[in-house]
């Protein structure tokens, strides 16, 4: 099995804490976090904004000349 292991996550999450500090993780998790929902909230905005039709989209016959 190629997976990892959690002790191999276990050891990385160690090793990122003690290079970038436990305090600039929080802020990086916390703007992602904020990134993520403003990704969500404009997604949901576009799909609200979307025109609906009635009508189907028919594929073009490219045989005919």
């Amino acid at each position: 099995m190629a997976g990892i292991s959690i002790w191999q996550l276990a050891i990385i999450a160690i090793i990122v804490a003690l290079l970038f500090g436990t305090k600039r993780l929080r802020t990086l998790g916390g703007d992602v976090g904020t990134a993520i929902n403003g990704f969500k909230s404009a997604m949901k905005d576009d799909n609200d904004k979307k025109p609906t039709s009635d009508v189907a989209i028919q594929p073009r016959d490219e045989a005919k000349s």
